[in-house]
């Protein structure tokens, strides 16, 4: 169990340590976004709202989802607080905050002044990737030659 502030914290700490693994961004930069909503993020701990809406850093090929918990499932639950995998080749993240109604224009305030941080709707994992696809449909294209 731990307070809003140190929770903040602790998931500052996860999402800096998740894109320190690029060779193309600083784990500073990424402190920095989180200290610039250290305030609402304690609001969003704080008020419950990250047990249903995350707060999701999109690094490269890392989609990581970051929920709370408290009370009893807090004591029943394991923590995995290990940087999450992936985020090798990113050169490039954003941070999504949810915006529930209580909090939209703190959020709003907050997302507003950096370029790292968004209060918009996150990609969807799958989208994501189905969109990183080759641009060419090598099939169609060989059948295409090929009938000519």
């Amino acid at each position: 169990m731990r307070s809003a502030s140190a929770t903040w914290s602790v998931i500052a700490d996860l999402v800096a340590d998740t894109v320190a693994q690029s060779s193309a961004l600083l784990r500073d930069e990424a402190m920095q976004a989180m200290s610039a909503v250290e305030a609402v993020g304690r609001m969003l701990v704080a008020g419950g709202h990250l047990h249903k809406h995350p707060i999701t850093l999109v690094a490269g090929k890392v989609h990581c989802e970051i929920t709370t918990v408290s009370g009893t499932a807090a004591l029943t639950l394991e923590e995995n607080l290990n940087p999450v995998p992936g985020a090798a080749g990113a050169d490039d993240f954003t941070v999504y905050l949810p915006s529930p109604a209580p909090l939209q224009e703190q959020v709003k305030a907050a997302v507003d002044g950096h370029a790292r941080l968004s209060d918009a709707a996150p990609p969807t994992a799958e989208t994501k990737a189905a969109s990183s696809g080759p641009l060419i449909d090598r099939e169609a294209l060989r059948r295409a030659v090929t009938q000519r």
